[in-house]
């Protein structure tokens, strides 16, 4: 592209691993239904606005036969709830979402128990949806409700508890070799950028982004996060410069410390990959920092391909961008003579 601004494309490719091995990754969960037919799912989980708390009612929902809106996520104080560990590193959805799935599958399979005698059938041919409950290839059909106190009026409370662990593997004392996660979240994202090489700005026009995440939960929820990663991603490699002195920040304020807006935002395109993990009872994976890790590389391949220079160190800024034009003409300079 001849003129002042330069146009380039870049692409990146990650992976991500999620579900400790060296050192145990565990969640455990409860689950009960309840009378009403409604259910509730009592978990440490930390809800800190990755939406984990949708997450896990709707799994719960799927197992028990309920609705999502019927499902109560308890308190989650951990002197009162099992253990669920931190939120970070892409494991709640891996580890806390299994452990909920495991919990109502052995509440279910209480109810399902009960209901296979009552109605003289399988238990393997009971299905439940949207709170309603019935026996595939018959006319034996009830409410959840009706379901639930049939349980109890035979002593049977459709409560279950649920326990995921990473598999754990250890690494070698001597060489560190070794399997240190359980899965891996793969993606990849392509940057179009345009230069000016008259101020050194970069305008991030468009990015594509493909992440594989084993089976998606939620999937709006997953675009949200990856688009959340990319915008991250985005002032990282452009904007977001914390300078410090002698280990003393001198970058004291958002003055400085440039943020990218509504306005910096490009068009953002997202496909998803849904290759279930063999060792999740969901087959999902996880999405959260793997949103991230490809953005900055794939724009600063882009500024490569659109001007040929090449960023090495985070933000690109305009100084850095007109340094980086300046050694090129330099070093054509020295060439020609």
């Amino acid at each position: 592209m001849e003129g002042r601004w330069k146009r380039g494309r870049g692409v990146a490719a990650s992976w991500y691993g999620i579900a400790r091995t060296a050192t145990i990754d565990r969640a455990g969960a409860w689950a009960e239904l309840d009378d009403g037919g409604t259910a509730k799912v009592v978990t440490g989980v930390t809800e800190i606005g990755e939406g984990i708390l949708t997450v896990l009612a709707q799994i719960a929902a799927d197992e028990l036969g309920v609705r999502p809106e019927d499902v109560t996520i308890g308190d989650n104080d951990t002197a009162r709830s099992p253990e669920a560990a931190h939120a970070g590193a892409t494991r709640q959805t891996y580890m806390i979402g299994n452990a909920v799935a495991l919990a109502c599958r052995e509440a279910r399979g209480r109810l399902d128990a009960v209901l296979a005698e009552i109605w003289g059938v399988e238990a393997a041919v009971i299905e439940a949806f949207n709170g309603e409950v019935w026996a595939r290839g018959t006319n034996k059909r009830m409410t959840m409700r009706e379901a639930v106190d049939s349980c109890k009026r035979r002593g049977v409370v459709p409560v279950g508890a649920g326990h995921f662990t990473a598999h754990g593997t250890g690494l070698d004392p001597v060489d560190g070799s070794g399997a240190p996660w359980q899965a891996y979240v793969f993606g990849a994202q392509v940057a179009e950028v345009e230069v000016d090489t008259l101020t050194g700005e970069v305008q991030v026009l468009g990015m594509w982004a493909v992440h594989d995440v084993g089976r998606a939960i939620n999937p709006r929820g997953v675009e949200g996060q990856i688009e959340g990663g990319i915008v991250q991603g985005l002032g990282q490699a452009l904007m977001e410069d914390y300078q410090t002195v002698d280990g003393q920040p001198v970058t004291h304020g958002f003055a400085k410390y440039i943020l990218p807006t509504s306005l910096d935002i490009p068009q953002i395109n997202c496909r998803l990959v849904e290759d279930p993990d063999p060792k999740s009872p969901l087959g999902a994976k996880g999405i959260g920092e793997p949103a991230l890790v490809p953005t900055a590389p794939a724009i600063m391949n882009a500024i490569h391909d659109a001007i040929g220079v090449r960023i090495t160190s985070l933000p690109a800024t305009p100084e850095r961008i007109l340094a980086g034009l300046a050694a090129l003409r330099a070093k054509a300079i020295a060439a020609a003579e």
